[in-house]
């Protein structure tokens, strides 16, 4: 048997990149997916198809998580039609924005995608495991949620945020769900190539992380002994130490 075998995982932001990968190799380890995406369908239809390719099944729901209405919709839906074993909060926005050129509409929205949504998300989760199941949940972090400096300013704030609700849901859902996070680093180079080198040059492990090595950490949180929550495990190759 495969280690989610028999399992049921929703992955938010489960069409392109970390979402894609975590997706897939859940998939090859035996678990069924429920992938929601936001405006990238063909890429969704794609990785259903991949998923169903590996004898696995694979739905997708549409959902623009800026519109908290719309995520909760989302969520009362998604966990009344399909019996949900674990939850992967890894659909996230990220601007370059400052003090001084965050408007208030920029705010609000990453603080909707990359906070509130994993909230109302985690919490139609746990109601729906009011029948006695227990379940998992890995929010997907930021090194900077713990070094916030000036750039990047909501998206900081809001994983920062993200950080704390890992830990006081980890104490609120226990014991039947455990809670977990993985801050990340430096993941898939930039498309445009800029300053990619600079990027990593300085760091303790001076490389980009493969996507293997998310999923990787995924699977161990997946898998793991219960007895694990409230833990936020940084995959930045020592970044947060510098």
């Amino acid at each position: 048997m495969n280690k989610l075998d028999d399992s049921t995982i929703l992955v938010t932001g489960g069409a392109v990149r970390i979402g894609r990968s975590i997706a897939l190799t859940a998939a090859q380890e035996g678990a069924n997916l429920v992938i929601q995406y936001n405006s990238s369908i063909a890429e969704a239809e794609a990785l259903q198809k991949d998923i169903d390719s590996l004898g696995r099944k694979a739905i997708t729901y549409q959902a623009d998580f800026s519109s908290p209405q719309e995520c909760l919709d989302f969520s009362k839906r998604v966990f009344s039609e399909q019996k949900i074993d674990a939850v992967i909060n890894n659909a996230s926005i990220f601007a370059d924005l400052g003090w001084d050129n965050t408007s208030l509409e920029s705010w609000n929205t990453h603080l909707a995608v990359n906070l509130t949504a994993p909230y109302l998300i985690s919490r139609e989760f746990a109601l729906s495991l009011k029948d006695g199941r227990s379940g998992r949940i890995i929010n997907l972090l930021d090194w900077r949620a713990f070094r916030p400096g000036p750039d990047h300013l909501p998206y900081t704030i809001s994983k920062a945020g993200l950080a704390a609700l890992t830990l006081s849901l980890a104490i609120s859902l226990a014991p039947a769900i455990t809670v977990n996070g993985i801050a990340l680093g430096a993941i898939l180079p930039p498309s445009d190539g800029g300053k990619v080198k600079d990027l990593v040059s300085n760091l303790p492990i001076p490389r980009w992380a493969e996507l293997d090595e998310v999923s990787e950490l995924l699977m161990f949180l997946l898998t793991s002994p219960t007895y694990i929550t409230g833990e936020i495990i940084h995959l930045d190759g020592g970044r947060h130490l510098i």
